[in-house]
């Protein structure tokens, strides 16, 4: 199983992308871990996760995020237009592709 950590701004709008990523992995037999969460909760629980895609909103926290990680796990920034538009499927298809899947 796949543990996918969405990192926001408050963890609430990408509530509906994870259950959009979650769908989508259902559809198509995948087992994954998918979860939203503020920014600040994210830096001290990555290691729980496979990878943290961090939202557009806060991308400009990508270069403290891999300083944090420093290489441990996959960090990346969603894809603007995926999570403006919720696009669950992209989305995780990105996740996976990172992660080797």
């Amino acid at each position: 199983m796949k543990r996918i950590l969405l990192a926001c701004s408050a963890g609430m709008s990408t509530s509906l992308l994870v259950a959009n990523m979650q769908k989508y992995a259902q559809s198509i037999g995948i087992e994954v871990m998918i979860k939203a969460v503020p920014v600040a909760q994210a830096e001290t629980k990555y290691k729980e996760w496979d990878i943290v895609m961090l939202g557009p909103q806060v991308r400009h926290t990508l270069k403290r995020f891999e300083e944090i990680i420093d290489g441990q796990i996959p960090v990346t920034v969603i894809d603007m237009r995926d999570y403006g538009m919720m696009h669950g499927e992209n989305v995780l298809k990105k996740a996976l592709a990172i992660l080797g899947e």
